[in-house]
């Protein structure tokens, strides 16, 4: 079956009613409110750097992201499964390509209301300052297509994994490797042993360095396509794993 927009939009609905009839999306939203702010004034010490900008808030966001984008993930296949809905769902008359996008669309969609939660430091910044707000609008669109990597990529384990806490421990770790990859800790330390493309291979997959683009205030024709890739490949990977759950159970 192909892609139905009418299926897709139908879903997506369904899981932005799921989200948002629940506590689940606000304790979400409330602890990204939350620890946005605390990163960026505590640990990126905000003050003290005398800049009307948000390079604080932007520096810590992968290792936020990295968390918390695997909780909003978890829930999207192994929930099914947990409450043997998940056969019901793929029976109905959509494509499960369908259904796979719209998860991860509307999953996107809460990560996007949890960045926009942070803009009244953009309005503060603008109030303590002249920051270069075009700098700052690409961060975010940076950011952006960073929690869709880590959501696509934790939908894609949350439909391998036989329960939410263990997709969000590999979606974790997965989101955990992706950023640390091009680290000089980890690049030193395997320069010795592993050959150099292998070095290379892995510098080049760190969304540390495609993020650091973006922070900069520039936007990279090829940093886009390595999230979109990404996010291609979650959702894929996600929508393949549910396909196979279909026909197993036939």
């Amino acid at each position: 079956m192909m892609f139905s927009p009418a299926g897709f939009l139908a879903i997506y609905r369904r899981e932005m009613w799921a989200w948002f009839t629940t506590p689940l999306a606000y304790v979400f939203l409330a602890a990204f409110a939350f620890a946005a702010p605390a990163f960026a004034f505590n640990v990126g010490r905000f003050f003290d750097t005398n800049r009307a900008d948000l390079a604080p808030l932007f520096a810590y966001m992968p290792w936020l992201l990295m968390i918390l984008m695997p909780a909003l993930a978890m829930r999207a296949w192994a929930e099914e499964r947990d409450r043997g809905t998940l056969e019901i769902l793929l029976s109905l008359p959509v494509s499960v390509s369908s259904i796979a996008l719209a998860k991860f669309a509307a999953a996107w969609t809460v990560a996007l209301a949890a960045l926009v939660a942070t803009v009244p430091m953009w309005v503060a910044v603008n109030y303590l300052g002249s920051p270069d707000n075009l700098a700052i609008a690409i961060s975010y669109l940076g950011a952006f297509l960073l929690a869709g990597s880590y959501l696509a990529i934790g939908q894609a384990l949350s439909a391998a994994s036989g329960s939410q806490v263990t997709a969000f421990v590999l979606s974790v770790l997965a989101s955990l490797f992706l950023t640390m990859a091009g680290l000089p800790l980890v690049t030193d330390s395997l320069s010795g042993t592993a050959p150099a493309f292998v070095v290379e291979a892995l510098a080049y997959s760190s969304v540390l360095e495609r993020f650091a683009a973006f922070e900069r205030g520039v936007v990279g024709l090829g940093d886009i396509v390595y999230f979109l890739s990404l996010i291609g490949f979650g959702i894929t990977a996600g929508g393949l794993q549910a396909g196979a759950s279909r026909e197993g159970g036939r």
